[in-house]
């Protein structure tokens, strides 16, 4: 892979902060909100969050590409592309829900590079660089080595914006219930996976993801030691967005469940 920017992690974190003061000053007050598509929602802080990360990013690289929730693609011929989510969990933000984040990740030549993810209302900023680890305030992070399905504690999020397989999914949901010490739906992807990457959580499934929802949280779990893949068990997950994390250890048991609770319907996935 070509060489990762040497300022990349710096600029990811410094952007990931300007937009949390943004977000917290905003967070209980009245805001604009729009619906994008059904249960899809945006707000007037989305917006500016996202235009704070941009400028941030490329004033320090401007020739750089960018792909962000709200406004789309800039300048695409770039090997190197930012992938933003500038407040994932907007749902939760409306309601005063305190779970949601700001989500960065750098990509060089289609493969992650970077990695922030920054909970404002915690503080817990999550960091990851291909090849030096996985973070939490400057601290090391690794996943659990939970090895007993019946003492994993699981993270999801149900689908919102299309129901096709929505029969499925609560096949799955059945599934895993039954088998595990507890399903967990927070409302906020990015975090769910850098729960996972810390140990909070030893496994991760969602189906209908966009690439700024899990980028930054997918190389921040490899980093930490975990594993993440499609539901067909491939790598091509990041824009297919039916992702599924775990420790490593309980990986080919979600997978194993989660195909057989589908059957051949994942083949249309």
């Amino acid at each position: 892979m070509t060489e990762i920017p040497r300022q990349a992690r710096s600029v990811a974190i410094g952007a990931a902060l300007q937009a949390a003061r943004i977000i917290t000053d905003y967070y209980g007050r009245v805001f604009t909100i729009d619906a994008k598509l059904h249960n899809d929602f945006v707000t007037e802080v989305d917006r500016k969050s996202e235009e704070v990360i941009i400028q941030h990013i490329l004033r320090a690289f401007p020739d750089h590409a960018i792909l962000a929730e709200e406004t789309g693609k800039h300048r695409n011929e770039s090997p190197f592309r930012w992938i933003i989510d500038p407040l994932d969990g907007t749902t939760n933000f409306i309601h005063g829900m305190p779970m949601f984040a700001v989500s960065i990740a750098l990509e060089v030549y289609g493969q992650l590079a970077v990695g922030v993810v920054y909970e404002p209302l915690r503080k817990e900023m999550f960091v990851a660089e291909r090849g030096k680890g996985a973070f939490l305030n400057d601290r090391k992070i690794r996943v659990s080595v939970t090895t007993e399905y019946n003492r994993c504690l699981l993270a999801t999020g149900f689908p919102f914006k299309t129901f096709d397989f929505i029969d499925d999914y609560l096949n799955i949901f059945k599934t895993f219930m039954t088998q595990t010490a507890g399903i967990r739906r927070p409302g906020s992807a990015a975090l769910d996976l850098c729960y996972l990457a810390c140990g909070r959580f030893d496994g991760f499934w969602e189906l209908n993801l966009n690439p700024w929802d899990i980028a930054a949280g997918t190389l921040i779990i490899q980093e930490a030691g975990g594993r993440i893949t499609g539901f067909d068990g491939q790598n091509n997950f990041l824009y297919k967005g039916h992702v599924i994390g775990s420790n490593g250890i309980l990986h080919d048991w979600m997978l194993s469940n989660i195909q057989k609770s589908l059957g051949e319907k994942i083949s249309l996935l």
